[in-house]
């Protein structure tokens, strides 16, 4: 039997990065996963995660890469970004086939607040990962980029051949900035990279911050949930089993250039990973209602700082490329996120998605 493909999934703890690591060893890949596990939510949820995968918390500790002791193939590492030098000691002892790069600080409220912990992860820890692939070379580095980068741009659906130089909020910037990065690395050391814009993804083990968790438990709860925009907000969202089928059939898909474009070109390609289809997020809210059998109370005020009214994603250039079009409908999705939802906290209290 030849060797297994070996891949780095950073970011494996949290929402997207589960599904992902799932998926691949679902599919027989020989998966390494990495996260820091940090406060910005409730770690509960994140080691919830990582047992479903095959790790119990006993078993994990920081910057020590553990397995399961019945699956050789299945590995966590508990590790900084910012930490340039362990993450090259981890490079060259595992020496990665493939990188799916998600770790991330996430939300666009949270860096009005807190900038620098997005300049820690966001830009310093992208800057070390592009670095640890140049050193230990990968046949493809895929990373997350985010629907944010199109800030002002007022053209819909939203195109990867439309401007994104316009960002409103700092989360945004970085995720920009990383765009940047790794073209230039692509361009001068050959990396093929990939970066994928997710469009609100949402569904089971979510992430307590976005709107669909977050509402779910207000509506729970009883209490208020805030609506933006006095309610008039559109996103197209995407659910993760269909963000998971678009990074699985990204992932074998390098971008190349041939010799004769080769100084006009670089490695790079840019995806929508959206939905193609905008929905109020009153209709959501509704959904959620009907779901859950309770009605929301809702409080309507003006647009926040560094927000959109409305997502809408092109994703022909994906369809192009994969021959996949992300396709599940809202009510479909919510459905199975509730599924998810009343069974996690069917035993315990609900205060734990805080």
């Amino acid at each position: 039997m030849g060797k297994k493909t070996r891949i780095l999934v950073t970011g494996s703890a949290g929402f997207i990065g589960h599904h992902v690591v799932m998926a691949l060893q679902d599919a027989q890949f020989d998966v390494v996963g990495l996260d820091i596990i940090n406060q910005y939510y409730d770690p509960a949820l994140k080691y919830d995660r990582l047992k479903v995968q095959g790790f119990e918390k006993s078993q994990i500790a920081y910057n020590t890469c553990v397995c399961s002791a019945d699956t050789p193939s299945r590995k966590f590492i508990q590790l900084d970004l910012s930490d340039k030098g362990g993450l090259e000691e981890l490079f060259a002892e595992k020496q990665f086939d493939l990188v799916v790069h998600l770790a991330a600080q996430a939300g666009v409220l949270y860096s009005l607040d807190n900038p620098m912990a997005y300049v820690e992860s966001n830009l310093v820890g992208f800057a070390n990962m592009l670095e640890a692939c140049r050193k230990y070379p990968v046949k493809h580095f895929l990373f997350a980029s985010s629907s944010s980068v199109y800030g002002l741009n007022v053209e819909i659906p939203f195109s990867t051949n439309h401007q994104t130089d316009r960002p409103i909020s700092f989360y945004a910037a970085t995720k920009k900035a990383n765009e940047v990065m790794a073209h230039s690395y692509a361009h001068l050391y050959d990396i093929p990279a990939t970066g994928m814009r997710f469009f609100t993804v949402y569904g089971p083990w979510g992430r307590p911050d976005m709107a669909c968790f977050r509402f779910a438990k207000y509506i729970a709860e009883g209490r208020t949930i805030q609506l933006y925009n006095q309610g008039n907000m559109w996103r197209d969202f995407t659910y993760i089993d269909d963000v998971v089928a678009a990074v699985m059939k990204l992932l074998r898909r390098a971008p190349k250039v041939t010799k004769k474009k080769r100084a006009h070109e670089a490695p790079y390609r840019l995806y929508n990973i959206g939905n193609n289809q905008p929905e109020q997020l009153l209709e959501m809210v509704a959904l959620l209602e009907r779901g859950l059998h309770k009605k929301a109370s809702i409080d309507l005020l003006p647009m926040q700082p560094g927000d959109v009214p409305v997502t809408y994603a092109d994703v022909d250039a994906l369809v192009a490329a994969t021959g996949y079009r992300p396709h599940t409908s809202l009510a479909v999705g919510i459905r199975k996120f509730l599924d998810w939802f009343e069974a996690y906290y069917a035993a315990q209290p609900i205060e734990k998605a805080a």
